[in-house]
């Protein structure tokens, strides 16, 4: 009876899955209102930048996109990096993403998104970027709605 329940939790925790966030959240004294964002053709999700630049205008915050490989005009005194891979299991999924925010070449701001193992068999892992992203993108920019 004993290794019965111990398999039927091990089997609870692998369905489950597990995110892990982690936020360096920005300043509210940098007075942030323009973000550029620098073009990663590495990253092939689709809707991900789309989610990222609501997410700053939800928070005030106008943002532009710099495409990859041109000089970052000298109006972008903010500038937001991004990483984000997806998986396949049955269908594509988004199972990490990073954020970061610089502001002369100093990282003021912080944000990691990972499904630990990939997500498992949880079904969450299928949920939208705008799901995953929307949460992560508020804690980031908590201080400035």
């Amino acid at each position: 009876m004993r290794l019965a329940r111990k398999a039927s939790l091990l089997v609870a925790l692998f369905l489950a899955g597990c995110t892990s966030i982690k936020v360096q959240p920005l300043s509210p004294a940098l007075q942030v209102k323009h973000v550029c964002i620098q073009e990663n053709p590495k990253v092939h999700i689709d809707d991900f930048v789309s989610v990222v630049r609501d997410g700053f205008d939800r928070h005030g915050i106008s943002t532009e996109v710099v495409l990859y490989g041109r000089d970052v005009p000298e109006r972008c005194t903010f500038i937001l990096t991004y990483a984000a891979v997806r998986a396949w299991d049955l269908a594509e999924y988004m199972h990490y993403a990073e954020l970061r925010l610089e502001s002369k070449g100093r990282r003021i701001a912080y944000a990691e998104y990972r499904l630990v193992g990939k997500g498992g068999l949880s079904m969450m892992k299928w949920q939208s970027t705008r799901t995953k992203m929307d949460p992560v993108i508020d804690e980031l920019l908590q201080q400035n709605k």
